[in-house]
C-alpha cells in the first residue's frame, strides 16, 4: 500500500519508498526508471510519488534481482572456467550438479551452500554458478566425505571394525538382545502385557516371568542397572510394543524415582512414549514399503510370465 510522505508545512504526499544497496550503476538505472524520485535525507531512502509507486518499485526491484542473479551466475561461470573443480562427483550443465553416495556430512555441507537445492527428479544437488565460490571452499570436505561413503570404503571399514574388541562386544550385545530376556528384581517384578520403559531396550511389553535366576556375571556384562545390586534377579521375557499399543498407553504422571530406575523398569513418560511411537511409525512405514515392493515384484513377474 502506498504510504504518505510526511512533509513539514504541507499535506502528506502519496507514494512509496525504495531502499537498495548503494552502487553507482544501480543508482543510475533507478534514476532513469524513476525521474520523479527524490532522496529523503531523514529516512535515508528514495521516495517515489504516486498511487502505484509501491507496485512500480517492486517490479523494478524484481528485475534488478534477476539481473543481479544473471550477473552473479556469469561471474561464477568465469570463476569455474579459470579455476575448475575436477571431480567425478560433479557434472556441469546449466548449473552445477553434485552426485555422491549418500552421506549425512555431504548433505550438511551442501545445505550450507547458498541457493543449493536437492532435485529429486535427477537425484542430484543443483548449485547455481553464483554459489560457485562457496562450493569451491567447501569442496575438499564434501569430496572427502563422499569418498568415505563409497561402498568399497564402507566395506573396508566394516572389515577393520570386525577385528576390534568393540565389534565383538556389539556382537555379543546383539545376541543377548535377540534372546528377548531382561533381569528384574524378585521383589520388583513388572506388570505383564503392559508397555513399560526399560533401561536397556526402551519401551517394551513383558510377556511372562520365567522364574529362572539371572547369573551375576551375565547381569554385569549386559545390564548396567542391575550390576552391583545385591538382590536376586530373575529373567522375564519381552517383546517390542506395537504402534497401536504405544498409542493406547497413558504416560506416567511423574518422572521415575531412583528406586524405579534401580529395578530397571518404570512407567514411560510422555516424551519417552513420543520417541517410541515415532520409531514404531518408522518401522511400520518400512514394513509397508517392503510389502508394496514385494507385491509389485510379484505382479511384474506374473505379467512377464503371461499369467
Amino acid at each position: 500500500m502506498p504510504k504518505p510522505e510526511e512533509r513539514s508545512g504541507s499535506e502528506p504526499r502519496i507514494g512509496a519508498t525504495a531502499e537498495f544497496a548503494y552502487d553507482r550503476m544501480t543508482l543510475e538505472r533507478f534514476r532513469a526508471a524513476f525521474p520523479r524520485a527524490r532522496w529523503n535525507d531523514e529516512q535515508r531512502k528514495w521516495f517515489l510519488p504516486g498511487i502505484t509507486a509501491s507496485k512500480r518499485i517492486a517490479k523494478w526491484l524484481a528485475r534488478e534481482n534477476d539481473g543481479l542473479e544473471l550477473h552473479a551466475d556469469a561471474k561464477g561461470r568465469d570463476a569455474y572456467s579459470f579455476d575448475p573443480i575436477a571431480s567425478q562427483y560433479l557434472q556441469i550443465d546449466e548449473d552445477i550438479q553434485v552426485r555422491t553416495p549418500y552421506s549425512k556430512e555431504v548433505v550438511l555441507y551442501l545445505r550450507a551452500i547458498p541457493f543449493a537445492r536437492w532435485d529429486d527428479e535427477i537425484r542430484a544437488w543443483r548449485v547455481p554458478f553464483r554459489s560457485y565460490e562457496a562450493l569451491r571452499r567447501s569442496w575438499p570436505s564434501i569430496e572427502a566425505a563422499a569418498r568415505r561413503s563409497e561402498p568399497e570404503e564402507r566395506k573396508r571399514r566394516r572389515d577393520q571394525e570386525r577385528l576390534t574388541p568393540k565389534y565383538e562386544n556389539a556382537k555379543l550385545r546383539y545376541g543377548e538382545r535377540r534372546r528377548r530376556r531382561y533381569p528384574v528384581p524378585v521383589d520388583g517384578q513388572p506388570p505383564i502385557n503392559r508397555a513399560v520403559m526399560t533401561t536397556s531396550y526402551g519401551v517394551v511389553l513383558f510377556t511372562d516371568v520365567t522364574g529362572e535366576l539371572a547369573e551375576p556375571e551375565e547381569i554385569k556384562r549386559f545390564y548396567s542397572h542391575a550390576a552391583g545390586d545385591p538382590r536376586d534377579f530373575v529373567w522375564v521375557r519381552w517383546r517390542p510394543a506395537s504402534l497401536s499399543e504405544l498409542v493406547a498407553t497413558w504416560p506416567a504422571p511423574q518422572s521415575p524415582n531412583e528406586l524405579e530406575k534401580a529395578r530397571g523398569w518404570w512407567m514411560p513418560s510422555l516424551e519417552e512414549l513420543r520417541s517410541a511411537r515415532s520409531q514404531a511409525r518408522s518401522l511400520e512405514r518400512k514394513k509397508q514399503r517392503r510389502v508394496a515392493a514385494a507385491n509389485q515384484k510379484e505382479a511384474s513377474a506374473s505379467v512377464q510370465s503371461g499369467h
